[in-house]
């Protein structure tokens, strides 16, 4: 089964508009998507987060169950680095959700999903663990991680896999167990900077046709209402990495 022919989830989640990007700090240098409202100061999410209905997106075919419970998902992969700050809030009142559990699952920079490697044509090595993680958010709500920029594969664009879960237990392994997942979705990122990115190594070496994001049927041209989030140079160039930012509104008794 392709990721295209997953079946969607049924229920809805608010993805809050790029305006509450300041809120985590994204300020004047954001790029893509939400630039205007990245730019307004002093933004709080309750105050000024535009909350837009939106169905969920595909799992897709490679998620793996009891993922690593951490901050870093590189694993020591090669690629440009990527910062997330993911903003999780109540779609009723667009207030921060703590301790909720984001976690996130994408592939590498030649788009080799681990636990999948070789099905984009590439053999590596394969620990079950690499670009697989979760965060609990803080009393912000924020979820922060850090690994490298996605790579891609035949028929999608760049982008990472995310789900929300609440109530969930932590366990010795350095894993979770139980609560109650909230929300299925993905990330995406400005097509302007996956070009930069993709002429860089290791990307550069991925020889399968890359899909761009106004051609990827999952994303549908949803600008930040289907995850497009606002993005952020860490340095002068690209290969300095990215920060990528979006809050994400859920309706946490779904």
């Amino acid at each position: 089964m392709t990721e295209s022919q997953a079946p969607i989830g049924r229920r809805r989640v608010l993805i809050a508009g790029s305006a509450a990007a300041a809120a985590v700090g994204l300020g004047a240098a954001a790029v893509g998507a939400g630039r205007a409202e990245a730019e307004s100061p002093r933004v709080t999410p309750a105050a000024a987060a535009v909350c837009t209905l939106t169905k969920e997106l595909t799992e897709g075919p490679y998620y793996l169950e009891h993922a690593l419970v951490r901050s870093d998902v590189s694993e020591g992969k090669p690629g440009i680095p990527l910062q997330l700050a993911l903003t999780v809030v109540d779609n009723t009142t667009c207030a921060p959700l703590n301790k909720a559990l984001a976690e996130i699952w994408y592939c590498d920079a030649l788009g080799e999903y681990s636990g999948f490697v070789g099905n984009n044509g590439h053999q590596e090595p394969d620990n079950g663990k690499f670009l697989r993680g979760g965060v609990l958010t803080g009393a912000d709500g924020v979820a922060r991680f850090t690994g490298i920029y996605p790579g891609w594969y035949r028929g999608r664009c760049v982008h990472v896999h995310l789900k929300v879960h609440t109530g969930v237990t932590l366990t010795s392994d350095g894993s979770f167990t139980g609560g109650n997942e909230i929300h299925t979705g993905q990330l995406f990122f400005p097509e302007t900077i996956t070009q930069a990115v993709a002429k860089l190594s290791p990307y550069s070496t991925n020889t399968v046709p890359r899909t761009t994001l106004s051609a990827d049927g999952i994303y549908g041209n949803g600008g930040t209402a289907a995850g497009l989030m606002a993005v952020t140079a860490l340095g002068p160039s690209p290969s300095a990495g990215y920060k990528g930012t979006l809050t994400v509104g859920v309706n946490r008794d779904a």
